[in-house]
């Protein structure tokens, strides 16, 4: 293995990337991914690894802030490059870069609605993923009805005091930094702050490790807030903006966790397309039978399709247009659930084998299920969508 470190991701001073640099940048993606993710996802699914010197080494890549702004280390990229960088990233692992772009999320919340203060404390461990970050939104009892969280927390002087449980939150007990949701005030949306909570908090601790279906190469644990004490210069963006600002953060979370469908999906098919030229039945290759041209053809043309969905919203995201949650939800919606039908036809087209866990095909076909539930479930996608197009 070659062990010369690929060069940081490196906006110009125009935090405008040109074809070339966009090339160079996501030939170095894809040769890490290739280096430090595929050889090895098979052997973390099945232990259950969560691979911290390999994030350490993302976030010498810049991988740990794509971004955020250059003055605290990030590489300061658009949206509509991170996308092309995920894509890549979940192409050597679905699951580690899923993981990947929800510590970006955090990273982004912090520098996006942060004090100068909170920015220079936190952002450069994390961008240099030398620290791990963790959202925590959901509830047990408020999932979908995000607006219904019950996590309080009650302002003491000059600390609050947070006490609540969250459910299902990537990498909990591993994470070193929490952006936390908890109600300061008037019940609904209006009345949640979001706080910026350290991993040796005294109150805080973490439930066991979730068995689950797929992604089991990074940890899911609950995060119990037991009167966890947070001095008030945690509190990010001010009392009563803790909703919008995890809503506008699941805008670009929706987009990230579209993209490990269709990079993800982009290998089962590359497999796929593999298998069927070498496998032979009833005196001719796969590839030759018309029923098969015609379910890679479908799986091709929707993965294309649900690419330029999501670079179509990521390009309206960095735009900051009216419409740009909307989109996002579209793209969620239409590309993580493409991408499971195209993985799950991958191993349909392998037979037996696919359904074999040396090959690969049935991990991603796992891993790519749990797309269509978090960061808002498609059910909700289609809400979101279905209201803004009535509405217009």
């Amino acid at each position: 293995m070659d062990t010369t470190p690929a060069p940081a991701l490196d906006a110009p001073s125009t935090g405008t990337l040109s074809s070339d640099e966009r090339d160079a940048i996501l030939d170095a993606v894809r040769d890490f991914a290739a280096t430090e993710f595929a050889p090895h996802t098979l052997e973390w699914d099945a232990e259950k690894h969560f691979p911290r010197d390999v994030l350490r080494r993302a976030g010498e890549l810049g991988l740990g802030g794509v971004y955020v702004n250059d003055d605290v280390g990030g590489a300061g990229l658009s949206r509509a490059d991170a996308v092309a960088i995920f894509e890549e990233l979940a192409y050597g692992d679905p699951t580690v870069t899923a993981y990947i772009t929800i510590h970006n999320m955090v990273a982004w919340m912090i520098d996006t609605y942060g004090t100068a203060e909170q920015r220079e404390r936190w952002l450069p461990s994390l961008v240099a993923m030398e620290d791990l970050g963790a959202y925590c939104l959901t509830e047990p009892g408020a999932g979908s009805d995000a607006a219904a969280i019950t996590t309080s927390a009650i302002r003491h002087g000059d600390t609050y005091v947070l006490t609540g449980v969250k459910q299902f939150i990537s990498g909990a007990g591993e994470a070193s930094v929490y952006v936390v949701m908890a109600r300061t005030g008037e019940p609904g949306a209006r009345g949640i702050s979001a706080f910026i909570v350290p991993a040796d908090s005294e109150g805080l601790s973490f439930g066991p490790n979730e068995k689950k279906m797929g992604w089991n190469a990074q940890p899911t644990r609950a995060v119990i807030l037991d009167e966890v004490r947070v001095p008030a210069e945690n509190l990010l963006g001010g009392e009563g903006r803790g909703f919008s600002i995890a809503m506008n953060a699941l805008n670009g979370g929706r987009l990230n966790i579209a993209t490990c469908s269709i990079g993800g999906a982009r290998w089962a098919l590359d497999r796929a397309i593999s298998y069927v030229h070498e496998r032979f039945t009833f005196g001719e290759a796969l590839a030759e039978k018309q029923s098969v041209v015609f379910a890679v053809a479908d799986m091709a043309t929707e993965l294309e399709a649900a690419r330029l969905l999501v670079r179509d919203a990521a390009t309206a995201l960095d735009a900051k247009t009216p419409d740009a949650a909307t989109r996002c939800a579209m793209a969620k919606r239409f590309a993580t659930d493409v991408g499971f039908r195209v993985a799950n036809e991958s191993l349909q087209l392998h037979g037996g084998y696919g359904y074999l866990q040396d090959y690969g095909i049935e991990k991603v076909v796992r891993d790519l299920r749990v797309h269509q539930i978090l960061e808002g479930t498609n059910e909700i996608m289609r809400l979101i969508v279905g209201r803004s197009v009535l509405a217009a």
